[in-house]
């Protein structure tokens, strides 16, 4: 019998995952700073297309959020291994503060939109930080990994969740009061993350070795890198992850051209993100062997419902449609929670950045085609071409995919107890 077979049978309430220890006030923190960033992105992006009136141009602000995570990821991320992921969150929490500080005074200026892109860039670039250590301090926090698996899954629904409100409040903002409001709103939620941090999180030692100096950090990262590559299944993983985000950006990307309306871009935004939080409802309900035996399938059939915006259908029907696709979204989480317990505990701040780098630079490439294909073919065209794209990449990776080597992964992965605690 194999180590995951005991489990089967029950998976873990979210209320257990709640009672964790000094779990609660760093989920509610998380979830207040992700509402906050996300009404800043939909902001500035609605700020570009009232200024432009370009798909282009307003795909590349959305774009610019996600390069400069790319480079803060994979360069500054790597810093959990160096230093306790406590200091690290909460200095990157305050320099995002600041950030968006800079971007109240740029909007209330009304100054060039490539100043706004440089300041926005300059933001995601020191959140690249933050990702890593709160997936770090996650995985030491929940020592129990049928818990950690829950944990991930109530994690990814909160993002969506907090993401569709971000989004659609967002658009609503810039129409009724302005986008300072918005920002104000977003400086804050750093703000309040950092205290919370600060309070509520003991400082751990980093563990593992690590060379000294910049020669020794480029020696380290290097070290992950080969590692990631030739790790049998972190890298199907970080593959499929890099893939399916051209079907999960496009209708992002996309949505305000396609609503062709202010008041109705956020909401169509979050539809594919309101749709994700019922499919990871649905999906936390299943063991985590199930789960991970629905990432294929999931990953496969998510861009199908996408490809019907070619037949340019009423904005409520692609509502729906954007809402279907987001749903099938939910194999995410099994993923990120198997891939973050098969990396090795002294590795996982550089794992976790690098891999999380690939998957950000390929968002960033998705939102740049699928803009530059929406000023080519329309919106609409755009959003199925994107999804024909990502529909025949999913399926060679399905046919190659290593289902005995990814099973054997989550038999040693959930079978194992961290000796950690946050």
């Amino acid at each position: 019998m194999s180590p995951t077979q005991g489990h089967e049978l029950s998976a873990p309430t979210y209320a257990a995952v709640l009672r964790v220890p000094r779990y609660l006030p760093i989920f509610l923190a998380s979830a207040l700073s992700m509402w906050g960033d996300f009404i800043a992105r939909i902001t500035i992006a609605a700020v570009v297309y009232q200024r432009t009136g370009s798909p282009l141009v307003t795909a590349t602000t959305l774009a610019v959020s996600l390069v400069p995570t790319f480079l803060g990821r994979s360069l500054l991320g790597p810093l959990v291994d160096r230093f306790p992921y406590k200091w690290v969150l909460i200095w990157s929490h305050l320099l995002r503060a600041t950030c968006v500080l800079g971007l109240m005074l740029l909007v209330l200026n009304q100054s060039h939109f490539w100043l706004l892109f440089l300041v926005l860039f300059l933001l995601e670039l020191v959140g690249g930080a933050s990702t890593a250590s709160s997936m770090v301090l996650l995985t030491d926090l929940v020592e129990d990994r049928r818990l950690y698996a829950k944990a991930v899954a109530l994690g990814g629904m909160s993002e969506q969740f907090n993401q569709a409100i971000g989004l659609a409040v967002g658009g609503g903002l810039v129409a009724l009061v302005g986008p300072e409001t918005g920002l104000l709103f977003d400086l804050l939620t750093f703000v309040v993350s950092a205290v919370v941090i600060l309070f509520v999180v003991q400082v751990r030692p980093v563990p593992g070795e690590r060379g000294r100096g910049l020669r020794g950090f480029a020696r380290d990262l290097g070290k992950a890198t080969g590692d990631l590559v030739r790790h049998p299944v972190l890298a199907r993983l970080m593959t499929l992850s890099a893939v399916a985000g051209l079907g999960i950006v496009a209708p992002e990307a996309l949505a305000l051209p396609i609503a062709d309306a202010k008041e109705w871009g956020g909401v169509l935004m979050a539809s594919p993100i309101a749709g994700a939080v019922v499919g990871i409802l649905f999906i936390g309900r299943r063991d985590v062997v199930s789960q991970n035996q629905s990432i294929v399938p999931l990953a496969l059939a998510m861009p199908v419902p996408l490809l019907l915006t070619a037949l340019h259908p009423p904005l409520w029907v692609v509502m729906a449609l954007f809402f279907l696709s987001g749903t099938m979204q939910a194999f995410m989480i099994p993923l990120q929670a198997t891939f973050a317990l098969t990396t090795e505990p002294a590795m996982r701040g550089r794992i976790f950045s690098l891999a999380g780098s690939v998957s950000v630079a390929a968002g960033g490439v998705s939102y740049l085609a699928a803009g530059w294909v929406g000023m080519l073919v329309g919106a609409h065209a755009a959003v199925a071409i994107c999804a024909v794209a990502c529909l025949g990449l999913t399926a060679i990776l399905a046919v190659t995919w290593p289902h005995r080597s990814v099973r054997s992964a989550v038999d040693s992965a959930y079978a194992t107890t961290s000796s950690h605690a946050a």
